[in-house]
């Protein structure tokens, strides 16, 4: 075990906080030596000049995404945005974990502490904070328009319960208040950990169904992704790609996976009030692999044409190659990320040999 690096979010500072004062560590200014890939790909009809970025989660604003473009993470998701403003959870928000090996997805009980060690994994709970959007949408406009060519910046926005009409008009209200920005990608997160383990909307098909052709029937012209959690089979998911084929462009995938992070003296690590928490970083990188493989199998045996987007544990070169051999269009990472500024360069650097 090493200790890391200074990370671009600071753990030890509120949520808030971080959105004022970060990015920190090297995403505090420009890179020394960028790097730059021999060849182009394809991302959604888009050409992107690497595949790789950052998911839903550590770029709060235009700060951090334009650091992101500029460490050469060429897709960048901008935190996930609600209607209507939305608080976040107290500190902690996140602590390390330790896993005896690879967290398996039955909500096991991890040692969580201040500790932040290589391979790294945390557990992270926020509960999906958002600022009202007359400060977001031209924040996040801001963010499209610093993408440079063959960089794209990926709006995720989340529906809430109340301030809509249904939870399917929230979320189609969310997508066109993204689509104002001029994200040219979308992405409807349907797997927020803090909602619980066995809650989580992506589970729930009718209303997935319902609320993709929703966000679809509002803004009709632009591709749009599913974040989701972790399905152990494939006749779990089978019918949601078959009831979703022509409405949705893709899918990342994974979100987290649930446990419950304890002190040293077995007491809920994140509080009396939230025993569970998600978990990201190295020991979920077999189930972020599992559902890419499980999404390019069902996808050839259906003659389907979505996009595969895999996340979950990436923090090397071998990693993200190992992601794109198993099926993934496109790769992303959070946590490596977030301790490793230059994981894209590292990348790139990797492809260039």
């Amino acid at each position: 075990m090493q200790n890391t690096t200074a990370p671009f979010y600071d753990p030890l500072l509120s949520y808030e906080d971080n959105y004022e004062q970060g990015p920190f560590g090297a995403f505090d200014h420009s890179p020394e030596s960028p790097v730059k890939t021999n060849h182009t790909s394809q991302f959604l009809d888009l050409e992107v000049n690497l595949p790789f970025g950052i998911p839903a989660g550590p770029l709060l604003n235009a700060k951090f995404v334009k650091a992101a473009l500029a460490y050469g993470f060429d897709l960048c998701v901008y935190k996930t945005v609600r209607t209507k403003a939305y608080k976040s959870h107290p500190l902690p928000n996140v602590l390390s974990i330790h896993p005896k090996g690879k967290l398996s997805a039955n909500l096991d009980t991890v040692l969580a502490d201040k500790n932040y060690t290589t391979p790294i994994s945390i557990t992270n709970s926020f509960g999906v904070p958002s600022f009202n959007p007359d400060i977001w949408q031209p924040d996040m406009t801001e963010a499209v328009n610093a993408a440079a060519k063959g960089q794209y910046v990926i709006g995720s926005f989340q529906g809430t319960p109340g301030n809509s009409s249904s939870i399917e008009q929230d979320y189609a209200l969310a997508a066109r208040l993204v689509n104002e920005t001029g994200a040219p990608i979308l992405e409807a997160n349907l797997s927020c950990p803090n909602e619980g383990a066995n809650k989580l909307l992506c589970f729930d098909f009718a209303k997935v169904e319902r609320v993709a052709k929703e966000i679809k029937n509002a803004v009709p012209d632009k591709p749009l992704l599913l974040k989701l959690a972790y399905f152990a089979n494939d006749s779990d998911i089978l019918p949601l790609l078959q009831n979703l084929d022509g409405v949705v462009a893709g899918y990342s995938t994974i979100n987290t996976l649930s446990a419950y992070p304890v002190d040293e003296q077995g007491q809920p690590a994140l509080g009396q009030n939230r025993p569970s928490g998600g978990v990201c970083g190295d020991a979920i990188r077999w189930a972020g692999l599992d559902m890419v493989r499980r999404l390019s199998r069902l996808r050839q045996k259906l003659h389907h044409h979505f996009s595969i987007v895999g996340v979950g544990g990436v923090s090397s070169a071998s990693h993200y190659q190992e992601y794109r051999a198993a099926g993934a269009d496109a790769v992303m990472s959070a946590t490596g990320a977030m301790w490793n500024p230059n994981l894209a360069f590292e990348i790139k650097q990797a492809i260039n040999r």
